[in-house]
């Protein structure tokens, strides 16, 4: 059955560039670049830094200490997301769309539109070759398609050359009013250089510190890019529950949520004006049921960066899943959690015994709820594509192959 998961076409919504280099070009471009990391080895990286398991998201996050700087130049950028593009089409993920802070690569060689051009290039080589492989011309299989997710920042420290700079240019704003300045920059940037140069920048994301940053300091932002048809999607309820959500949707227009795997926690609700948590929770999951708002699902981070889960069978999938809410399974950073989108499945299948019936919404869900850069016509014609792919794969595999929704 391995074989199965590993041949279906897959997609990837939820994956960051700088958690997903490959652990050899990392020690090749720090070498390169005089950057110190724990170990010169992909052995002792994976021992002390590429964990199996850490002990909570902070331990996780030190990880992009070290994979951030050896992204700093043109050429640096391009290698890390050509290979990116490749280790994706190994294991047939043929639409996936990439997130990163642009911001966090900006430096004194390098202004926005370098940034994005040079991770452009390498996702464009990648889908050139593959696209004119004999394989995909001879309608064997889907074309490789792409997108780019900028992320603006809930907050940020003096972490990189353009964060450090706008800090000192902004000496009496708080925390909590800097970064909505910067979210709206890079708002105005990304829309800019989408028009000018048609780079496939599909959607605006916000990562960060939940806690104590609220989605609504980054209205303007996203308000930006809402009326310039741009997707949004917010990481929410990674850390905190259902308030967090409820505000990715209402103030930033959320088309999808990054992670909301704290939903269903009432202990999480700290609003005291919310004053019957149970009927909250059930109004905002009826809501983004109905309104198809997808949850991209990373279940091997959630665990790492969240242990007092305890066991896979424990996440609040299975709850998502009870609800009928639209999900997709995404692996948050490859090499930091040391993952593919085969292997989230994989692990879904077996903890929440999916059967065969319900397999294509593991793969077609991603698909359909896509950023997709071209048209809607276009995206439809694509979404058939990968589904006669799927029947394909599922005749071979399985006995009895499910059919197209």
């Amino acid at each position: 059955m391995g074989n199965f998961f590993k041949d279906a076409p897959k997609s990837d919504l939820h994956v960051h560039l700088d958690g997903s280099l490959r652990l050899d070009t990392l020690i090749d471009l720090a070498k390169s670049g005089k950057i110190k990391l724990p170990s010169t080895t992909v052995d002792g990286l994976n021992e002390l830094l590429f964990k199996d398991n850490y002990k909570d998201l902070g331990e996780y996050l030190t990880c992009f200490g070290y994979t951030v700087p050896v992204m700093q130049t043109r050429d640096n950028l391009e290698r890390v997301a050509y290979e990116f593009a490749l280790d994706n089409l190994a294991e047939n993920v043929f639409y996936v769309e990439v997130r990163f802070a642009p911001q966090l690569h900006m430096n004194d060689e390098m202004d926005l539109e370098a940034v994005l051009v040079s991770v452009n290039n390498g996702l464009a080589r990648a889908q050139s070759e593959f696209n004119n492989s004999a394989a995909v011309k001879n309608g064997q299989k889907p074309r490789f398609i792409y997108g780019i997710i900028a992320c603006a920042m809930r907050s940020f420290g003096k972490f990189s050359n353009y964060y450090a700079k706008f800090l000192d240019a902004h000496p009496f704003s708080s925390k909590t009013r800097v970064a909505p300045l910067a979210s709206y920059e890079l708002a105005q940037g990304v829309i800019h250089i989408r028009d000018k140069l048609a780079i496939p920048i599909v959607g605006f994301d916000l990562a960060g510190q939940e806690d104590g940053f609220p989605a609504k300091n980054h209205w303007k932002a996203y308000q930006f890019v809402h009326e310039n048809f741009m997707h949004k999607t917010v990481h929410a309820g990674e850390a905190y529950g259902a308030e967090s959500i409820f505000q990715a949707i209402t103030e930033l227009h959320a088309d999808r949520i990054g992670h909301g795997y704290y939903l269903f926690d009432k202990n999480r609700i700290i609003a005291p004006e919310i004053l019957d948590k149970d009927k909250y929770i059930n109004a905002l999951t009826k809501y983004i049921a109905e309104n198809r708002i997808t949850i991209e699902v990373c279940l091997t981070s959630n665990m790492q960066t969240n242990p007092s889960i305890g066991k896979l069978e424990n996440h609040q999938f299975a709850q998502m899943r009870q609800a009928r809410l639209c999900t997709t399974f995404c692996t948050d950073n490859r090499a930091v959690s040391k993952t593919t989108v085969t292997n989230e499945i994989e692990k879904a299948v077996k903890a929440f015994k999916i059967g065969p019936a319900e397999y294509h919404y593991l793969f077609f869900d991603g698909f359909e709820h896509s950023f997709y850069p071209g048209s809607y016509i276009q995206k439809l014609e694509y979404v058939d594509s990968v589904k006669n792919y799927y029947q394909k794969v599922a005749a071979k595999y399985l006995q009895s192959p499910v059919e197209n929704r």
